[in-house]
């Protein structure tokens, strides 16, 4: 029998993009704005972009969801949500009533890495760790094709871990908009990095700078990776994961592939390192396609 494709659904908080998958082939995909701060009006669009897609593909198809967020355990609704009007509702229940089907839903850093070990950068390793570096810093786990989701729906939240190793040319403490202090987010997101550069760029001035060798932006770029290593020193020493897949905003920076490995070292608990640090194959893709194959598990 052979199986229908598979829909992918991202929920950003500017846009909600859908994507039919089959056998790992984009069928369709379409982008539409996120009703801003209307949660009826966003379940709405969502199962209306579903019941749209398979009218086009002409057969019932699975459906899984990536969000800025996660589900709770406890209760199954929204929280961690950056998009305020999702948290506290029941998300998963609410697209399942409306589309009358199972609807897997999951972070959508957990979607991402997900996509990249399904078919992607980590594709074939028993161990990938999906790091993304953007507008915030998170991760999800797969081991051997299977997304990990804990007890508590925050496997992979390292970014909300204190900097390790931390010193005094890290920089003042910032608070982190968790309530912590320091918090890896507050380093290796974007507007984290700008912030503590100081030198009044946003992080993709800040990149363009660095590689066309302007001085200040060049150091900022090495105690970037410098930070970075030590981040994900922390992870390796933790889970040993095959490969760590970068993906978001930051993650297209070039430096970061030839330096942070040779940082890693200093800070790894062995004498030789031999997980992959490598580009996200899908790029934006990744988290969509993510969705697409959650719903496919």
């Amino acid at each position: 029998m052979q199986l229908p494709p598979q829909l992918g659904i991202d929920l950003g908080g500017s846009k909600i993009e859908i994507i039919a998958l089959h056998h790992g082939q984009q069928l369709l995909r379409q982008r539409i704005p996120t009703p801003q701060g209307d949660y009826p009006g966003t379940v709405e669009a969502i199962s209306g972009l579903v019941k749209q897609a398979e009218q086009q593909l002409g057969i019932h198809c699975s459906v899984g969801v990536g969000i800025p967020g996660s589900r709770s355990p406890d209760h199954g609704r929204i929280k961690n949500a950056n998009s305020n009007c999702l948290i506290g509702q029941d998300l998963q229940g609410d697209l399942q009533q409306a589309l009358q089907r199972p609807v897997p839903m999951a972070n959508d850093a957990d979607c991402f890495a997900l996509s990249e070990a399904t078919d992607g950068a980590g594709a074939g390793m028993p161990g990938v760790f999906g790091v993304i570096l953007g507008t915030g810093v998170g991760g999800g786990l797969v081991i051997n094709g299977q997304l990990v989701q804990g007890p508590n729906a925050i496997t992979g939240e390292w970014g909300h871990n204190p900097l390790p190793w931390r010193t005094a040319e890290d920089g003042e403490p910032i608070t982190c908009y968790c309530g912590m202090q320091d918090c890896i987010e507050t380093f290796l997101s974007g507007p984290g990095w700008a912030r503590r550069s100081a030198l009044g760029l946003n992080a993709t001035d800040l990149a363009s700078a660095a590689s066309s060798g302007q001085s200040l932006a060049g150091q900022a770029l090495e105690r970037y990776c410098e930070q970075l290593a030590r981040g994900l020193a922390s992870v390796i020493n933790l889970l040993d994961p095959h490969v760590i897949v970068l993906g978001g905003g930051l993650s297209n920076m070039a430096e970061i592939y030839r330096r942070v490995p040779e940082l890693l070292l200093r800070h790894v608990f062995s004498d030789q390192l031999n997980t992959q640090l490598l580009p996200a194959r899908h790029g934006d893709s990744s988290g969509v396609r993510g969705a697409a194959w959650l719903g496919a598990k």
